[in-house]
């Protein structure tokens, strides 16, 4: 077993090299923005816009307005919806139908032509989204909600026509105007859900400022962001957001990344922090070079993650589509089956087409149709904005399904930074800070969390690092170089037992605490003593997983007593330790071929065999590293509460799907047979605008519990 500190097998260093995120550019940010309204409307408008915009080209112009598309739909939705409403009052109170069923008696000249004169209007305005609506669907020979709906009006209006013009019979005028001013009420409550839906992107996509402070020839000049470049130095005042991603050269402060990250508490920033454009600076004015701009940006990344996530369809919307697919069928042989029914049974034929026609408007899989992309939409959003990126939605939604969850040690459960627990020398001529300042002079020259720890400790005391030369890194012993003239060594216990050095015997707690000696011209002088802290968050993430009944073991290449250490203090249900990085998938395997639901947390770099390998991969500790191709889900944040906090969303969403479902489906298959008239005898009947106010209704309540959902992230 290699017992070097600074070997990368038993000690895991994270490089949390954050996807360097850039300065979106105005226009690619704005075309994206409208890029995710268009998407939602795709899925879940099913037509609406080739209805609303017949001359559009899918690309609303850029810039400033872009986005407004969505909401002029929406306005134009309410302007039907109201115009439809005014004209459908007389229509319904010129109806006889209705004149018996209230006990009045309303004689008006030309009354049938009057209410045929306002019902083409309502039926060539208010009813154009559906008739264009059926003409996209059949063109693309793709029957859907919009052919039922396109259907039942036109045979409802030409009947009612007919009638007009000599035909024997009852009209449908009022049935149908109510049944259009219906659906346009739908359909409008309906658009401004999924406008709630994409508001959250928007808000990403909005977070950036318009302008920057470029410092140029020791002059601050204001700049729109789409001019910055990589390399340049900009000013960040007090207050101000960030308006490009980059790390700090100059200034302290305290930035909230809450938009971004999901972490609510204001994140320190100090020389060669990295800051990420969008966040919003505290009281501190800040140096800034820019690192990337473009489509490297951080919020790009992210813009871009939760577009691809929205565009996969997961198992479960495949069944939705195909639910709503077959439904569309049904719905259209019931229709005319239930004509030629009641034909045959000998009823007139008004009343035959009156069934039909109810039973095409409520059985419209719209409901169906809206029930998993609109949560699938909001759910990925709100993901974004809580700092949790998914890249695979049925793994996302699987996360109900897990049983165990891996959790590596270092970086995650730990803070992995491993801070100095204690300074001892054996030489008196060599106090505490003079040792350090030989150690520092070697480990400048490295990026292992040990040279970290102690450059971090030296800078805090104030001790100034010396120069060194002929550095040398010591494969598995650790670094050695020449220090003010001087031999500095600082290496593990491999060195110490390979050499037979002999040193005072240490304190440190065995096994727990990692031990660097310094070796001055070949003499100990004294060790060093690093642990690496359990993060606070973690022992609140065990519990919760615990609740519900989800068994967590620690994974680590550590030793066994700090395994053990940890994963008692943490009261987990288990730990493997001494695994190495290339074992990492095998015990993953083990545990599946066991009968177990795994996820996996790593990196998303090192352990991308155990992430691929794991039923739910979930790369952690990876900052802002979004490009983490092994895993289905990252957090932005190494906080292990996310954890516990993905999942049950993962398992709130999938509820969420179901209930839609459930619901939408569930309501046709008890509301289509009364449309048929089933119980005609009983004397239980719907008529066609009772069927769309039904229709319309159970769309509104899948659109209002798919909002719900935003109260289920923690």
């Amino acid at each position: 077993m290699n017992l070097d500190p600074h070997s990368n097998q038993n000690n895991r260093q994270r490089h949390h090299h954050h996807s360097h995120h850039g300065t979106p550019q105005r226009q690619e940010a704005m075309q994206q923005k409208d890029q995710i309204t268009e998407r939602l409307e795709e899925k879940t408008l099913h037509g609406h816009e080739h209805a609303m915009h017949e001359d559009t080209t899918g690309h609303p112009p850029h810039g400033e307005h872009g986005h407004d598309h969505h909401r002029m739909m929406i306005a134009d939705f309410r302007k039907r919806f109201w115009i439809s409403l005014v004209l459908s009052i007389p229509v319904i109170l010129l109806s006889h139908m209705v004149q018996n069923i209230l006990g009045y008696s309303l004689q008006v000249p030309y009354s049938l032509h009057i209410s045929f004169i306002l019902s083409s209007i309502i039926y060539f305005y208010g009813g154009w989204p559906f008739l264009t609506g059926l003409a996209e669907e059949v063109k693309k020979s793709s029957p859907g909600m919009m052919t039922l709906i396109g259907v039942a009006i036109t045979v409802a209006y030409l009947y009612s026509t007919a009638i007009v013009f000599g035909l024997e019979g009852m009209d449908f005028f009022w049935e149908l105007a109510t049944l259009i001013v219906i659906m346009l009420l739908g359909h409008w409550i309906e658009m401004r859900s999924v406008l709630g839906a994409s508001k959250a992107l928007e808000l990403l996509v909005s977070m950036m400022p318009a302008d920057a402070m470029l410092i140029r020839d020791g002059e601050t000049v204001q700049v729109r962001i789409e001019e910055l470049q990589k390399g340049d130095l900009i000013l960040v005042k007090p207050g101000e957001k960030v308006p490009a991603d980059g790390v700090v050269e100059d200034g302290e402060s305290y930035l909230n990344e809450s938009m971004l990250t999901g972490e609510s508490k204001p994140v320190k920033k100090n020389n060669n922090a990295k800051v990420i454009g969008g966040s919003i600076n505290g009281n501190g004015a800040l140096r800034v070079r820019v690192e990337y701009t473009g489509k490297e940006s951080y919020l790009n990344k992210v813009i871009k993650l939760v577009q691809d996530a929205q565009k996969t369809k997961s198992e479960t919307q495949r069944l939705a589509d195909r639910a709503a697919k077959w439904l569309t069928y049904i719905a259209l042989f019931a229709g005319f089956g239930t004509l030629a029914v009641w034909l045959l049974l000998g009823q007139e034929f008004a009343f035959a087409l009156e069934r039909m026609v109810t039973v095409m408007v409520i059985s419209c899989p719209h409901a169906l149709g809206l029930a998993v992309p609109l949560v699938v939409a909001i759910s990925t959003a709100v993901s974004a904005n809580n700092g949790l990126l998914i890249r695979n939605r049925t793994a996302f939604e699987n996360s109900r399904l897990i049983t165990t969850i891996i959790f590596d040690k270092t970086g995650t459960l730990t803070q992995g930074s491993h801070e100095i627990a204690s300074v001892v020398t054996f030489d008196k001529a060599v106090d505490k800070q003079e040792m350090l300042r030989l150690a520092a002079g070697v480990e400048q020259n490295s990026e292992h969390f040990i040279s970290q720890s102690i450059l971090r400790r030296v800078k805090e005391e104030g001790i100034a690092v010396p120069p060194s030369q002929s550095f040398n890194y010591l494969p598995g012993k650790g670094l050695e170089g020449m220090v003010e003239g001087k031999d500095v060594k600082v290496v593990g216990p491999n060195y110490i037992k390979e050499f037979n050095i002999q040193v005072p015997s240490s304190e440190a707690e065995e096994g727990v605490e990692t031990v660097v000696y310094t070796l001055v011209d070949g003499q100990p002088v004294g060790y060093i003593t690093m642990r690496d802290q359990i993060r606070e968050e973690s022992a609140e993430a065990i519990r919760v997983l615990k609740e519900n009944g989800i068994k967590n073991l620690l994974l680590t290449g550590d030793n066994e007593r700090v395994a053990k250490s940890v994963s008692d203090k943490l009261q987990m249900d288990g730990y493997l330790a001494n695994v190495l990085p290339h074992q990492k998938q095998e015990k993953v395997k083990e545990l599946q071929d066991k009968g177990e639901f795994v996820a996996m947390t790593g990196d998303g770099v090192n352990d991308a065999p155990a992430l691929a390998q794991a039923d739910v991969g979930i790369a952690v500790g990876s900052g802002t590293d979004v490009a983490a191709e092994t895993a289905d889900i990252i957090l932005v944040n190494s906080n292990p509460q996310d954890i516990a906090s993905l999942i049950l969303f993962g398992k709130a969403t999938y509820r969420k799907m179901i209930q839609n479902l459930i619901w939408a489906t569930g309501y046709n298959v008890i509301a289509l047979p009364l449309a048929a008239g089933v119980l005609y005898q009983q004397g239980i009947m719907v008529s066609p605008a009772v069927g769309a106010a039904l229709m319309s209704l159970s769309t509104v309540i899948v659109a209002i519990n798919a909002q719900l959902l935003r109260r289920q992230i923690r």
